[in-house]
């Protein structure tokens, strides 16, 4: 006869149990083990590298970016304002010296064009001589004068309209 025979069917059932329940307890003490360390590691990801929390953190840099999309919308409007004031500037230049009169040199009198975006604006041309020096003003509109400009002011002139094209001009030679 055999011992399982001895012991008859039900006490193998319960010694099989048995062993099931002993595999099951240290599986669910070694689950109990790894939670344990997996919630210390959670505490210490939730408090944070100076003992602040995480959600006080999230709080403080959500406040932030409110704080930072605010500021872009005043800085949106304050960008379309000088936008717009932009037009109104001189943004364009162009002088030409020259020596007005042949016993004065150095190149000391000069025409200076000051022009915006659509080459309206003005000419200065500053006449010196060796007593005196003349300022002389003519309105510009649109690129053309309706009064008549000297070959100084004219060249002047010239160099402000072209102004940002002799820029383009040469970053192309430089690429």
């Amino acid at each position: 006869m055999s011992i399982i025979e001895e012991m008859g069917t039900n006490t193998f059932i319960i010694i099989l149990l048995l062993v099931l329940i002993a595999v099951l307890l240290l599986n669910v003490v070694r689950n109990n083990m790894r939670l344990s360390r997996l919630e210390r590691k959670y505490k210490m990801f939730m408090k944070g590298s100076d003992g602040t929390s995480l959600e006080k953190q999230f709080s403080r840099k959500l406040n932030q970016i409110d704080h930072l999309f605010e500021a872009k919308e005043d800085h949106e409007q304050a960008i379309k304002y000088i936008k717009k004031q932009y037009n109104l500037l001189f943004s364009k230049y162009g002088v030409e010296k020259y020596d007005a009169f042949d016993d004065v040199g150095g190149k000391l009198s000069f025409a200076l064009a000051l022009l915006d975006k659509s080459n309206t604006g003005l000419i200065l041309n500053a006449v010196h001589s060796r007593d005196n020096c003349f300022l002389y003003l003519k309105e510009i509109v649109k690129g053309e004068s309706y009064v008549m400009l000297s070959q100084e002011e004219v060249e002047a002139l010239r160099k402000a309209v072209n102004f940002n094209l002799a820029e383009v001009g040469e970053e192309k030679e430089s690429a």
